[in-house]
């Protein structure tokens, strides 16, 4: 262990719904790319990381071994080619591939719910966390629909603030665009209603601070608008003209580089970041779910990282979901988990 990694806090990967593919994301990941993963560990359940190590072995090759930890820091003496596991005690072991279950979703729950703890206690750098299936988790008893819902009730638990007063927002980005959410989780009636100046104004808040920490200067941020061809003056809808135009000017008044509302069928080929195609923004701010992720997805979700902001701690993801059609197969690509760890090494510095 060298004398600046003595030093750093190390990274925990959650290990997700075991019944998808979460924890074989997580082992091949270790397997194949132990540098980008050095000082990460996993936080989950014995078996179920054994099993997962099963599942991704190559002819030939010996089962990936998994190093049982007492703490974070220990993950930094594992030698390569080995997963380092803080395994919490009384977690349910590994449920049927592909099945949703209330114990799955208790499991993923808890493993995220000690992270974020960890992370708000500064005992490790950040976390990434391994997909959870949203109906497990409910039928767990667990009150909130995913990760950024329950991350953002426990940093405003430990803050002592209302879950209103720990405002957080989805950015989902790779190496070619970014975009933000106005709204996540919910249908889209409501999604619809939620574009409001004061929450459009709130989102560029957010966005301008944490993509200012990151770049180092102020981010020159696009607006997406809600109608076709961005409402056409009131032609198509008027949510462009009384909501988000105001919010923009509001943010300007503020000092942030904020420019649109453009039409949202083009402002995302705008902003693209592409060989031969430097792009004009840093980000496009997206006024619901899937405006704004379908665009970051088609460009490849390998290496898609999703992003919580607005949180006092650092929050990454791999940008996929529990795949449980494909779990336990070895199908599994790696690429968006270890992509998530290095954006949350980059976030954490």
């Amino acid at each position: 262990m060298s004398p600046s990694e003595s030093s750093a806090r190390a990274i925990a990967i959650t290990q997700g719904d075991c019944a998808g593919i979460g924890p074989e994301t997580i082992a091949k990941a270790f397997r194949d790319a132990p540098e980008a993963l050095r000082g990460c560990f996993a936080v989950g359940e014995l078996q179920t990381m054994r099993r997962a190590a099963d599942a991704v072995q190559r002819a030939g090759d010996s089962s990936l071994p998994i190093a049982v930890i007492d703490g974070p820091d220990e993950a930094w003496s594992v030698p390569k080619h080995c997963l380092p596991l803080l395994a919490l005690p009384g977690l349910p072991g590994p449920a049927p591939w592909g099945a949703i279950s209330r114990e799955a979703g208790e499991a993923a729950a808890r493993c995220v719910e000690w992270a974020a703890t960890a992370a708000l206690q500064g005992r490790i750098a950040a976390l990434v966390t391994a997909p959870l299936h949203k109906e497990a988790l409910s039928l767990a008893g667990i009150d909130f629909p995913g990760h950024t819902e329950l991350l953002q009730a426990a940093a405003a638990a430990h803050a002592g603030v209302a879950l209103a007063d720990m405002p957080v927002r989805m950015m989902l980005a790779n190496d070619e665009l970014r975009t933000v959410l106005v709204s996540i989780h919910m249908a889209l009636r409501a999604a619809l209603e939620a574009v409001t100046a004061p929450q459009v104004l709130e989102t560029l808040r957010i966005t301008h601070e944490a993509l200012g920490r990151t770049l180092g200067r102020a981010p020159r941020i696009a607006v997406a608008g809600l109608n076709p061809h961005a409402g056409e003056g009131g032609l198509f809808g008027r949510e462009e003209i009384e909501h988000i135009a105001p919010a923009i000017v509001a943010a300007r008044a503020q000092g942030m580089d904020v420019h649109g509302p453009f039409a949202p069928d083009t402002v995302f080929m705008r902003a693209r970041n592409a060989p031969g195609h430097p792009g004009e923004f840093d980000v496009v701010l997206a006024m619901y779910h899937d405006q704004g992720l379908i665009p970051v997805k088609y460009l490849g979700v390998e290496q898609g990282v999703n992003v919580t902001l607005g949180l006092p701690l650092v929050r990454t993801s791999p940008d996929h979901g529990t795949a449980f059609d494909i779990a336990g197969q070895g199908l599994a690509d790696a690429s968006s988990l270890i992509a998530a760890v290095r954006m949350a090494r980059q976030l954490a510095r």
